[in-house]
C-alpha cells in the first residue's frame, strides 16, 4: 500500500475565482460570512489576496486592500494566506524600485500573507531577486513560480519545451525557493503535456510542485489528474459556484475521486456544500460582470490561439473605441507575429497587454507605424529579458529617439531605478504617514491618490 500523502489543495475563490469570472468585484463583506467554515475545510492554502485584487479595491470598491487581509485572517486563523505577487511588477503594471519592492513585502507579511506565490511575465528570474530576499527577510514562504506558455498547441518545439521548465525551475529553486509553480494562466497546458512536465520537474527537484491551471480550454481537471498521477505535490482549485469556464477546476469532484488513493484530501463535502450554497446567493451581485456572450462553459478559441480571456476582454474594447470590431480575426492573427517580434513573452499581465495593445495598432495603422510606450520600454529592456532574441530591426525602430537612449539596457531592471518611497511620502504630506497608505500610492499615483482622498474625506 503507498503511503497517505494527501493532496495540497489551493482554494483561490476569494482572488483569483472571482478574478476570472467577474472581474475581480467581490467585496470583503461577502467573503466575511463564510470565512470561517472555508477556514476548517483543510485547504493547504487559500489565495486570498494579490493579482488585480489591490487595483480593483482602491480603484472601483473603495475598500482598503490591507484591512481585507487582516479581516480575514481574524475569521480564518488556521489555514495559510497566499498572494499573487508579479515580481518587481507587485501587484502593478510596471516594475517598482526594490524599496517598494521591500516595503510592500514587509507590509503584506504583516496583515498576514504567509505564502507569496512570486511570477515574472518574461520568467526572467532577475526579476525575482529583491522579492525573494524580502520575503526571506520576513521568514515567509517563497513559492517561486514559472509563467506557462506554448508556441506550438502541445508543449515542445524550440522555446517552451521540458528542458526550457526544467532549467528555469532549477535556477529557482537554488534562489532559495521553497517550492515551484507552474502558472497556466490560459488554461493551455493538456493532461499529458502535463504529466510529463511535473514527471521532468519532479525528477530534477527537492522542493514540492504546484500546478495553477484554468478551465478556460476544458483540459483542467484532466490536466490536474495526470498532475497528480505524476507526483504533483498541489493543485489551484475554486469552490464549484466560482470554478469552471475562465475560472479554475472545481474542488468538489476531486475530494470524491482521490477518496481511498494515497492522495486522499479527507474534505467533508456536506460541509463544502454549505459553502457553496451561501456562494449562490451572492451571485447575483456579480453576475453584470459575468461572460454572458455564449452558452458554452469552455473556450475553443484558446485552444487555437492561445490567448487568456482577459486579455481577449481588453483586445474587444480596444476594437470597439476605434470603431473596428469587426477587425478583430486580423488581431487575432497578427498576435504570434507580434509575439515572434518582441521574443515570445508569455501571454500574461502585463505582457499580455503590451503584445495586445501593439498588434490592435499593427492592424488599424499599418505593422510599428504606431508604437506604444510600453512596447518602447519593453524593447529597452524595463520588463527584463524575454525567453529568446527580439527582432533587432523592429527594436531599432522603436527605439530611435526614446527618451532614456537608443542602446537596450542588458541588466536587471530593479538596478536602474532610483528609490520611490520617498517621493511618495513627499505627495501624502499632510494627509497620512501610514505605509500602507504610502504604498498604495506608490503603485498608483493616479487611483490611488483618488482613493485616500476619499478615505480621508478630502
Amino acid at each position: 500500500m503507498a503511503e497517505h500523502k494527501p493532496l495540497k489543495v489551493t482554494d483561490l475563490t476569494l482572488r483569483d475565482g472571482h478574478q476570472s469570472l467577474f472581474a475581480t468585484r467581490m467585496k470583503t463583506e461577502d467573503m466575511l460570512p463564510i470565512a470561517e467554515k472555508m477556514d476548517k475545510v483543510g485547504f493547504y492554502s487559500m489565495e486570498v489576496w494579490g493579482g488585480a485584487t489591490f487595483d480593483v479595491m482602491t480603484r472601483f470598491l473603495d475598500e482598503d486592500p490591507w484591512q481585507r487581509v487582516l479581516l480575514l485572517k481574524e475569521k480564518m486563523p488556521t489555514t495559510k494566506f497566499q498572494m499573487l505577487l508579479r515580481g518587481q511588477n507587485l501587484v502593478g503594471y510596471r516594475n517598482y524600485a526594490d524599496d517598494v519592492v521591500d516595503a510592500f513585502v514587509e507590509k503584506a507579511a504583516e496583515v498576514g500573507i504567509d505564502i507569496f506565490r512570486v511570477f515574472d511575465a518574461l520568467n526572467d528570474e532577475r526579476n525575482f531577486i529583491a522579492a525573494f530576499k524580502a520575503i526571506k527577510k520576513c521568514k515567509k514562504h517563497v513559492q517561486g513560480t514559472l509563467s506557462y506558455s506554448l508556441t506550438e498547441s502541445r508543449l515542445g518545439g524550440p522555446i517552451f519545451n521540458i528542458d526550457y521548465f526544467v532549467q528555469k525551475a532549477k535556477i529557482i529553486e537554488d534562489m532559495g525557493a521553497d517550492s515551484l509553480c507552474i502558472k497556466d494562466m490560459a488554461g493551455i497546458i493538456s493532461p499529458y503535456d502535463a504529466y510529463n512536465l511535473v514527471s521532468g520537474l519532479k525528477t530534477n527537484l527537492t522542493i514540492p510542485v504546484h500546478l495553477h491551471t484554468h478551465y478556460t480550454s476544458g483540459m483542467g481537471s484532466m490536466s490536474c489528474l495526470k498532475a497528480i498521477e505524476a507526483g504533483v505535490d498541489g493543485i489551484d482549485t475554486c469552490l464549484a459556484p466560482f470554478a469552471l469556464r475562465s475560472s479554475h477546476p472545481a474542488v468538489e469532484p476531486f475530494a470524491v475521486t482521490l477518496q481511498g488513493t494515497p492522495n486522499d484530501v479527507k474534505f467533508d463535502l456536506e460541509l463544502i456544500a454549505e459553502i457553496d450554497e451561501y456562494l449562490e446567493t451572492i451571485i447575483p451581485k456579480y453576475i453584470s460582470f459575468a461572460d454572458t456572450t455564449r452558452f458554452s462553459v469552455i473556450d475553443i478559441g484558446v485552444l487555437m490561439h492561445q490567448i487568456p480571456g482577459g486579455m481577449i476582454s481588453n483586445l474587444v474594447s480596444q476594437l470597439k473605441q476605434a470603431k473596428a470590431i469587426h477587425r478583430l480575426k486580423e488581431v487575432y492573427e497578427e498576435i504570434p507575429k507580434t509575439r515572434k517580434d518582441l521574443g515570445f513573452p508569455p501571454l500574461v499581465t502585463p505582457t499580455s497587454q503590451i503584445v495586445g495593445v501593439q498588434a490592435v495598432f499593427n492592424v488599424i495603422a499599418g505593422r510599428y507605424k504606431m508604437i506604444s510606450k510600453e512596447v518602447k520600454d519593453y524593447f529597452y529592456g524595463l520588463y527584463g529579458k524575454p525567453p529568446v532574441a527580439v527582432n533587432e530591426e523592429i527594436r531599432k525602430k522603436a527605439l530611435k529617439g526614446y527618451e532614456k537612449g537608443e542602446v537596450p539596457i542588458d541588466t536587471r531592471p530593479g538596478d536602474i531605478l532610483e528609490p520611490e518611497l520617498p517621493k511618495a511620502r513627499e505627495a501624502l504630506k499632510g494627509i497620512t504617514e501610514d505605509m500602507g497608505d504610502i504604498l498604495i500610492y506608490a503603485l498608483y499615483p493616479m487611483t490611488g491618490l483618488e482613493f485616500l482622498k476619499k478615505k480621508y474625506g478630502l
